[in-house]
């Protein structure tokens, strides 16, 4: 892998790397690009998905790899990690206050009051979570911290919106009274120095959409979790639009409004409401619709707030709430365009009643045209190769169409791009067993069928708990969970929603004989090695839902162009997901288990090959009493 990381950054040629669970992909792609940072003092980055993943870059493979740099070269290059604004205290906010949500903000002087004990009693327990934040910010601008999210007191994202600023609010260094101690122009200029820098996809996003401005210059680029980019892409490019937020930044500019268009304004929130109630939940296509009637008023409305509020620049409060006005006449304007590079639909939530929400219908074009187009670019996962091929990966970042190289080929053009699957440390054929259900009735929408939820229950009995149970809804798990409590008493079966999932995963490590079933965060956030987990179970083939509108409408667009939109969407959609399911059980080379499919579409259906060449090379069986007898052996019970 690092060889080939070497030549890409070398030839120029984009690559795909798939490194399985174990191999040290971290470091195989660290060492040659700081190698190449050493001979060329060219700047390079590296974007993950999670911040988890970041923080262990910065904490520990980083380090290692610069003292071994150091030590064969003489020379140490300098690395930075740099975030999104979001994650970084802003000094203007936390020293004035702000106004960003008026119902919970807590003001400095009534805290320092409730502080000196007149009414300590009374400070509730969002206001102490915003004094500690406070003065935590005040002792980070002392020392000259970055005042890093991540290093912050316990807080609530409420506690933390009093501290922080959304970008787009951001009044600049030049007009911000406290720029010149700012921790985000900090991280900034700290990036700037440095040859090796560590972002996440979510900046990246923000760098492709708005021309290069959100990371340093810099030759290649290196993408971790790569499997991840088109979805984290999706969701940085997405934006909701909701009557509680077009209330909220209404009320925060009132006093710089006539009366008429104050009133107009603030009614925005009740048409875009009804609009809303009005409207079905899915896709929204015709322009003659209620929601892009509703948009292209609240448009038209904003338009001439955003321009009164502009009127008046040497105004600190008055220029963030234009900016935030600005935002909302943005995603209006885009909802009511419902151009065809969009995708429009209203949800709903318990919490949050209806949104409407807009995202791009691909992402392939921005990565293609601002991401690749511009550099050279090495993406690395445990999960590339779908149905057996980088093709499809290839063609969810921009890749599609262009030339993969055959080994030792010169490159036709700015995308040619090559392909490595360098393997796994696991003999997953010795390690594990990929048990399929084929006798069970296939999944239906009535919930679970009681031969399934027996069938869960018999392998967790075999299994002697140790089961993570991934399920492709909430109903589900629910449903297995309060089956298997009840057919396997004095077992203890966690289910997500129990608790803080974090409290739940930790019971699940520390507590070997309990099971824990839960949802799509488990599919890809869990990494349990050893004994606490040798079975797993995935319920069904996880398709997207029929009622997602964006998938639905992805599927469509591949249809119409004369494709397979089922293969190309779906079926490429579900066999990520079975990758990295079934890769939560083996995570060391002395691991061993089972992998129990309860859909028995994996066998039968036409697609079923795609799908299992997708999955690590377990050994296959479809006989349920091989299997249990397999997990009664793990437990020395036969």
């Amino acid at each position: 892998m690092a060889e080939s990381v070497a030549d890409a950054l070398e030839s120029g040629v984009h690559l795909l790397v798939q490194a399985g669970t174990g191999t040290g992909k971290s470091l195989g792609y660290l060492a040659p690009a700081l190698a190449r940072c050493v001979d060329t003092d060219e700047r390079l980055i590296v974007a993950t998905a999670t911040l988890a993943l970041q923080a262990q870059l910065a904490d520990k493979d980083i380090p290692t790899a610069l003292d071994a740099i150091e030590e064969v070269t003489g020379t140490r290059p300098k690395a930075a990690i740099l975030k999104g604004r979001a994650n970084y205290a802003c000094l203007y906010r936390s020293r004035s206050g702000g106004d960003l949500d008026q119902d919970s903000l807590i003001g400095s002087a009534a805290l320092a009051d409730a502080v000196a004990g007149s009414r300590a009693d009374d400070v509730s327990k969002l206001g102490a979570e915003v004094l500690a934040l406070r003065e935590w910010v005040e002792e980070e601008a002392e020392r000259g911290g970055l005042a890093d999210r991540d290093d912050a007191p316990t807080h609530t994202a409420r506690g933390w919106a009093q501290v922080s600023i959304p970008s787009r609010e951001c009044l600049g260094v030049a007009s911000c009274p406290f720029g010149a101690e700012c921790f985000v122009e900090a991280s900034r200029e700290e990036a700037r120095g440095a040859q090796l820098v560590v972002t996440n996809h979510a900046l990246l996003a923000i760098n492709a959409m708005h021309g290069g401005t959100a990371l340093p210059e810099h030759s290649a680029l290196i993408i971790d979790e790569a499997h991840e980019l088109a979805s984290r892409i999706t969701t940085a490019a997405t934006d909701e639009l909701t009557p509680s937020l077009v209330e909220r930044t209404a009320r925060r500019v009132l006093s710089w409004l006539d009366d008429d268009l104050a009133t107009d304004f603030l009614d925005q929130s009740d048409v875009l409401r009804a609009a809303l109630d009005e409207s079905e939940l899915t896709r929204i296509t015709s322009a003659s619709a209620p929601l892009p009637y509703a948009a292209a008023q609240l448009r038209d409305v904003s338009r001439k707030v955003v321009s009164v509020l502009g009127k008046v620049t040497d105004d600190p409060e008055r220029q963030q709430a234009g900016s935030a006005v600005k935002a909302i006449f943005d995603v209006a304007e885009r909802i009511a365009a419902l151009a065809d590079a969009d995708v429009v639909w209203v949800t709903q939530s318990e919490v949050m009643g209806r949104a409407a929400l807009v995202a791009p219908l691909n992402v392939s074009g921005l990565l293609r045209n601002q991401v690749f187009a511009e550099t050279t670019t090495v993406l690395t996962s445990a999960t590339l190769t779908l149905g057996g091929a980088f093709e499809p990966a290839a063609a969810a970042v921009g890749l599609a169409g262009a030339d993969r190289l055959a080994p030792g080929a010169e490159p036709a053009d700015a995308f040619a791009w090559s392909g490595l699957d360098v393997g796994s440390p696991f003999d997953y054929a010795q390690q594990g067993i990929l048990y399929v259900a084929k006798r069970l009735p296939p999944p239906g929408r009535d919930g679970m069928h009681v031969e399934t939820l027996a069938e869960v229950a018999q392998l967790v009995w075999a299994a002697d708990g140790r089961t993570l149970g991934l399920f492709a809804s909430r109903r589900a798990a629910e449903q297995a969970t309060e089956y298997c409590r009840r057919e396997l008493p004095g077992r203890t079966i966690l289910c997500q929603g129990d608790a803080q999932l974090s409290e739940l995963t930790r019971r699940f490590i520390a507590e070997p004989e309990t099971s824990l079933f839960g949802t799509l965060s488990l599919w890809q956030g869990v990494d349990v090695p050893g004994d606490t987990c040798q079975l797993v179970i995935i319920d069904k083939i996880p398709f997207p839902r029929p009622d997602d509108p964006l998938m639905q409408a992805r599927k469509k667009a591949v249809d119409d162009a004369g494709g397979n939109g089922f293969m190309s969407v779906a079926a490429t959609h579900a066999a990520l997901l079975l990758a990295q399911g079934a890769g939560r059980l083996i995570r060391r080379t002395d691991d061993r288990g089972v992998v129990a499919m309860l859909d028995p579409r994996l066998v039968t259906a036409r697609y079923g090959s795609f799908l299992k060449t997708s999955l690590p090379g377990f050994w296959m069986t479809t006989d349920g009493d091989l299997a249990v007898r397999a997990l009664r052996r793990l437990r020395g019970e036969e």
